[in-house]
C-alpha cells in the first residue's frame, strides 16, 4: 500500500537555454569601432555569418520552456545577436533582434529595422531559428 500513492509530486518547469547568450557585461567588451578578432576573442565562434555589403556576425540563443518532464518544450524566446563590420573590419553596429508583437525588434536601439536583404534574413533566422541548432528530443 506504500506504493499507492493518492498525491504525486511533479517537477517544476524547466527552462531551456540554448546557444549565445550576451550579458551587457560581455557587451561593453566589443563597442563600435572594435575589431572583428576582438569580437572573436570576446564572444567566440558566432552561430552564423552573412555578407551583404559587408560582414555580419550573427548570434542566435533560443529559450524553450516545459512544464513537465515527459512534455516536448515550447519556445518562448529568441534572440539573435548581429555585430555588423564596416569595410575596414570594425564594429559599426551592435543590435539585439526579437520578436516583439510578431515584428521583428532590436532591444538595443528600441527600433525595428527597415526593410531589405538583413531584415529577410532577420526573419528566417527568427522564425527558422531551429533549423540551425541542434533540434531538442521530439522536433
Amino acid at each position: 500500500l506504500a506504493g499507492c500513492k493518492t498525491g504525486y509530486t511533479l517537477t517544476p518547469t524547466e527552462t531551456i537555454v540554448q546557444g549565445f547568450v550576451a550579458d551587457q557585461q560581455t557587451l561593453d567588451q566589443i563597442p563600435v569601432g572594435s575589431s572583428r578578432e576582438q569580437v572573436l576573442l570576446a564572444l567566440g565562434t558566432p552561430s552564423t555569418t552573412a555578407t551583404f555589403d559587408n560582414e555580419v556576425f550573427y548570434y542566435i540563443s533560443q529559450t524553450r520552456k516545459r512544464s513537465f518532464a515527459f512534455q516536448n518544450p515550447h519556445l518562448v524566446d529568441q534572440r539573435v545577436l548581429a555585430i555588423y563590420f564596416g569595410a575596414d573590419g570594425r564594429v559599426e553596429k551592435l543590435a539585439n533582434y526579437g520578436l516583439q508583437d510578431g515584428k521583428i525588434f532590436d532591444f538595443i536601439s528600441r527600433t525595428t529595422p527597415t526593410g531589405g536583404k538583413d531584415q529577410n534574413f532577420l526573419m528566417q533566422l527568427i522564425s527558422g531559428v531551429g533549423n540551425f541548432g541542434p533540434r531538442l528530443p521530439g522536433r
